[in-house]
């Protein structure tokens, strides 16, 4: 019988792992990438002596695939997607397909329009702290695919976007955590809200009555959405607003101080002891130590990982103070939700630099921090136009910028002793850089080369 062949569209981080534990299981495996493939990523794939092409997609080879595995990058309205799908050829995940060979290992999985990296990342900490045998994947870490064929772990911690739940129909999570739902991506969801609200609650699809769903209790989408689709899992609702109470357990932030209880294990943590601050951290971390409790970690290894935590890099990361100036980098805040929680957290006046490829952003409930807080907007794109109009008449001071170091001259020429330059963007990067990282670096070395 001919070996079934795996065609891998997209060769960065997920697409080589992809291709790599593929090759492993016995597949007769061909990576495809419209665009260049790294050089670490290449030389992986030649040690593997997986087949690939670069710099445009052989349509005869990818179409004699019996499963396509597809990069969460690669829109399905793509050209060689709707080729692929015509065809009849099921198209998954990288997720769908290495979930297939982790053996007895068990997933926490974290998705949510934001707060999702540094949830993953804290509880990913408590978990090594902890001694757990765990590995990070999704989003950020490793290929998940990567270190299936390489090592088998007894935990996998997965940060997931909503393209890489599209993709996921048999996967289980285990322990399943939703930070929010606001309006994001909407470009790639026909700009139908709901549509990425599906997409989202797919975190919940195949578990079983002893697996966990964690979630906000202070999210009006979600709870609506409970209502309508109750899960078969076990309930721990974190909340700072509501009054919610779960008989499996739930977190909740009173004076700022939050307990959080699954089963019988139940910790207190003094949010004031913690190094990541405000209100949205306070979320992050109640989400993170409802699910280490629920994976079996101890309150009191809980409460010294939560309080050891450091930020994490382009998410509200204090960059440097010099001349009573304070620089932030927030570049991960890629929508108007993660915007929200950065000027909530803004205790000073603040030259705001903000725009990049616009997602069909709806600015409105930025106003009112914006108007309280923000004394200077820099519009930092190709086109500013929705920008400049949206607050027009919230903020006294627009300047329009095309470029990086123009917007970082403007803010250090308006910015006095006392302020903050807050890099956050609430938009997709592709304008001007290769993504939020290397936007992120980007302002991050300015500062350190120019501001003296």
């Amino acid at each position: 019988m001919a070996k079934k062949r795996i065609v891998v569209l997209g060769g960065g981080i997920s697409g080589y792992g992809s291709a790599i534990l593929a090759k492993k299981e016995g597949f007769d495996v061909f990576l495809s990438d419209a665009g260049k493939i790294s050089d670490l990523y290449r030389q992986r794939l030649e040690q593997w002596e997986v087949e690939y092409e670069q710099g445009g997609h052989t349509m005869e080879k990818i179409l004699s695939a019996t499963e396509v595995i597809k990069s969460p990058g690669i829109p399905d309205k793509a050209p060689v997607v709707v080729a692929i799908r015509e065809k009849g050829i099921p198209v998954i995940s990288e997720m769908e397909f290495a979930a297939r060979y982790m053996g007895h290992a068990k997933t926490i999985c974290i998705t949510g329009s934001n707060g999702k990296t540094t949830t993953t990342s804290l509880i990913y900490k408590i978990l090594a702290d902890a001694g757990f045998d765990v590995a990070l994947g999704g989003n950020i870490g490793e290929s998940f695919a990567y270190s299936v064929a390489t090592k088998q772990y007894d935990w996998y911690v997965l940060e997931l976007s909503s393209f890489q739940l599209d993709g996921m129909f048999d996967f289980r999570a285990n322990i399943a955590v939703l930070m929010n739902i606001t309006p994001d991506h909407l470009d790639r969801y026909d700009y139908c809200f709901q549509n990425y609200i599906d997409s989202k609650m797919r975190i919940t699809r195949n578990q079983k009555s002893n697996d966990y769903f964690i979630y906000s209790a202070d999210d009006q989408i979600i709870m609506r959405e409970l209502e309508k689709h109750p899960v078969r899992s076990a309930e721990l609702p974190f909340m700072a607003r509501t009054a919610m109470a779960s008989g499996a357990g739930d977190a909740s932030l009173v004076g700022g101080v939050f307990t959080a209880r699954a089963g019988k294990n139940e910790v207190e943590i003094d949010t004031e002891k913690m190094q990541i601050k405000g209100l949205h951290n306070a979320y992050d971390a109640m989400a993170a130590t409802l699910a280490a409790l629920a994976a079996g970690v101890t309150p009191e290894q809980v409460a010294e990982s939560i309080y050891s935590f450091s930020p994490v890099e382009h998410r509200l990361e204090p960059v440097a103070e010099v001349g009573g100036v304070l620089y932030i980098n927030d570049s991960k805040a890629t929508n108007v939700d993660s915007v929200w929680y950065a000027l909530e957290s803004m205790t000073r006046p603040t030259v705001w630099i903000a725009g990049g490829t616009d997602k069909g952003n709806d600015y409105s409930p930025l106003f009112d921090f914006a108007k309280e807080k923000v004394h200077t907007l820099i519009c930092m794109g190709l086109d500013n136009n929705k920008l400049e109009d949206s607050f027009k008449d919230i903020v006294p001071n627009i300047i329009s910028t095309d470029s990086l170091d123009s917007a970082m001259r403007a803010a250090t020429a308006v910015a006095k002793s006392g302020d903050a330059v807050l890099l956050s963007p609430a938009c997709a990067s592709f304008d001007l850089f290769k993504n939020y990282c290397q936007r992120g670096e980007l302002f991050k070395e300015w500062v350190k080369e120019n501001v003296k």
